[in-house]
């Protein structure tokens, strides 16, 4: 099992406790403040400040954080192609997706345009990666970022989702897809105007990336870039992470509403109870309506709810 520790402040703290909360899980230990379990990787929070993240994945989900990593867990650097140098305080036009690890609410991608001249706005608004931020800030600046930049942020509802998820397509398509479209959206209002280069936040290699819309009749490949962690690359990326992540946001709230009952993020243990809940009170077609149906929180619920139903 791969480990990496990390040492993070209180303000650090209460983001990353914030951003699992949906994930959550308790775990009856010495010291331990939180712990959670996201996508197949523990995590543990100390009164230290020190944070635990165990499974595969544990470096990669450990470096979103950042924070002072141990001697056996080095911070990973961002993986992907080559960047040009003094691309952080270029003109670039930056894409990012949320909601993917996520059973309840849709896949949103956002893409955002930042020129130079704007980079110092940007930083002034508090732009980070959203990973650093809680969800009420970025749903504070959401809209500020929105009103000083040119941006497109797409959400995919969950029967879109399921019904093109039936016909095999991969999450990595679907995102692909909705990368491709959201740039394409902002170069359009762009009217013209060029950025010095793309960059998208790497979940697939290009070629990868490439082939999954290569039937699409408008391609953009033009200077364009792909890192990970490109959040932390430039400003652009993390304007496109926080769009993304408000969209979430707000489409969870409405979803909330319509099921009557506050939906956990994630895909942890809170997720299969609130499930089973809905599922006995709803049904089995309004869980569809607005879950990942092919995720494993389907089953488990599904268990839940006969369990609960043998007892009633």
């Amino acid at each position: 099992m791969s480990n990496a520790v990390i040492q993070l402040g209180p303000d650090r703290i209460r983001a990353l406790m914030a951003h699992y909360a949906g994930s959550r899980i308790e775990r009856n230990a010495p010291g331990v403040v939180f712990a959670a379990k996201s996508g197949g990787v523990s995590i543990t929070a100390y009164k230290s400040g020190k944070v635990l993240f165990q499974g595969g994945g544990a470096d990669a989900e450990a470096s979103r954080w950042g924070g002072n990593a141990s001697p056996s867990s080095p911070k990973a650097a961002p993986k992907g192609e080559k960047l040009p140098s003094g691309l952080a305080r270029m003109s670039i036009l930056g894409s990012d997706e949320t909601g993917t690890g996520d059973f309840f609410g849709p896949v949103t991608v956002a893409a955002c345009f930042v020129p130079a001249e704007k980079i110092a706005l940007a930083e002034e608004l508090g732009v980070k990666d959203s990973k650093m931020l809680t969800d009420a800030h970025m749903l504070k600046i959401g809209p500020e970022i929105k009103e000083a930049f040119t941006n497109s942020v797409l959400v995919l509802p969950n029967e879109k989702y399921n019904t093109v998820q039936a016909k095999g397509w991969s999450q990595g398509k679907i995102k692909a897809l909705l990368h491709n479209q959201a740039l394409k959206h902002v170069l359009r209002k762009m009217d013209g105007l060029k950025p010095d280069h793309i960059l998208i936040d790497q979940f697939a290699e290009r070629g990868i990336y490439y082939r999954h819309i290569a039937s699409e009749p408008e391609i953009i490949r033009e200077n364009v870039l792909f890192s990970t962690k490109a959040e932390n690359l430039h400003v652009s990326v993390a304007c496109a992470s926080i769009l993304a992540r408000v969209a979430f946001l707000e489409e969870m709230d409405r979803l909330s509403e319509k099921a009557g009952t506050r939906l956990p993020k994630g895909a942890g243990k809170p997720v299969d109870e609130a499930a089973a809940k809905i599922l006995i009170k709803k049904g089995d077609d309004f869980l569809a309506s607005i879950t990942k149906r092919h995720f494993a929180n389907t089953k488990k619920a599904a268990m839940l709810a006969a369990k609960r139903s043998g007892r009633s």
